[in-house]
């Protein structure tokens, strides 16, 4: 009897550790099956991500500029819109003592267009353009005041407008291709009404973005946003 119970108790221990392996290697075919899996949903992932992408931008085209046909001094007329601009201005920075040179033109539209030259210091154009767009604001009140339309002033000096520009249209390039990757809108900081005009057209024709400007001066600034076909393309 006793050798009897003592193969019972044999085969009964035999059988759970026979249960026990088996058990172990069920748990490591799965262990193998799920990190498979894993690994074969994060390849997927990787895969929608790389679909996700967006295409590369288009180039976009450099501001087209007005053709600006300059007046030669002695044929400026002192009642002209430029006339007017440019005496103002020999005023204005005489009393800043500054010494610089002034010469006007016109547009096809008739807007005014001012080339200061000899402020070597950059006295003129102040923090980004401070000063510059202060006295471009002020020569535009007097050349305006009392007239029916409007006429536009644009005032530069040592080519900082020129500059300024590139250096915007850079800009916005550069926050249009963040816009597009993340597919988050972008803002701009504060800027004056020009340098938000040049930002609007340099990407009015972009093909992923659209921009508009919100806030009060002089907090207003540019927001870059993807295009609603650009989102869905996502």
């Amino acid at each position: 009897a006793e050798v009897a119970e003592e193969a019972v108790q044999a085969e009964e221990t035999e059988a759970a550790e026979g249960e026990t392996v088996e058990v172990k290697k069920s748990r490591s075919r799965n262990r193998r099956r799920g990190g498979k899996k894993r690994h074969d949903n994060a390849a997927t992932t990787e895969e929608v991500k790389e679909e996700r992408k967006p295409l590369p931008p288009k180039e976009i085209k450099p501001i087209e500029k007005p053709v600006v046909t300059m007046i030669p001094d002695d044929q400026v007329d002192p009642e002209s819109a430029a006339g007017k601009a440019k005496a103002f201005l020999a005023e204005l920075t005489s009393l800043m003592g500054v010494n610089v040179e002034i010469a006007v033109g016109n547009d096809e539209e008739g807007n005014v267009f001012v080339q200061m030259t000899g402020d070597t210091l950059g006295i003129l154009i102040g923090r980004r353009g401070e000063t510059l767009d202060a006295l471009q604001y002020l020569t535009s009140l007097k050349v305006n005041r009392g007239q029916e339309g409007y006429t536009r002033v644009t005032i530069d000096t040592e080519n900082y407008r020129a500059k300024r520009e590139d250096t915007l249209i850079r800009l916005a390039n550069r926050m249009a291709n963040r816009c597009q990757k993340t597919g988050r809108k972008v803002s701009m900081e504060p800027m004056n009404p020009y340098e938000r005009r040049i930002l609007h057209s340099a990407l009015q024709d972009h093909p992923a973005v659209t921009t508009h400007s919100e806030g009060d001066e002089p907090n207003r600034h540019v927001v870059i946003t993807l295009k609603k076909e650009s989102k869905k393309e996502q």
